[in-house]
């Protein structure tokens, strides 16, 4: 892994502040700053792919629908009546 330097500019109390902190944590403030951009940078990928996923879902579910394969809602609202039904028995159990 080929590494580089990142400078920038922050106020004094803030650095002082933040050193102090990792210090407390026993980390160093390099470690901490590059700790937070490896997670933000790591999480931003995760909702990259996420929202892939989620359009790639409702264009599948837009094709279907366009295709004419659809569950009428009489049907899926029986099937969730029953769901329903069945989760509040068991529940009743429990009581």
């Amino acid at each position: 892994m080929v590494q580089t330097t990142f400078t920038f500019r922050v106020d004094e109390d803030l650095k002082e502040n933040f050193a102090r902190l990792a210090k407390s944590v026993d980390r160093s403030a390099a470690q901490l700053l590059r700790d937070h951009m490896r997670d933000l940078v790591n999480h931003q990928k995760g909702v990259e792919e996420h929202g892939a996923w989620f359009r790639k879902q409702v264009q599948i579910g837009l094709d279907l629908a366009n295709a004419g394969n659809l569950v009428p809602s009489e049907e899926v609202e029986a099937k969730f009546s029953a769901r329903r039904t069945e989760t509040r028995r068991k529940l009743d159990q429990l009581s």
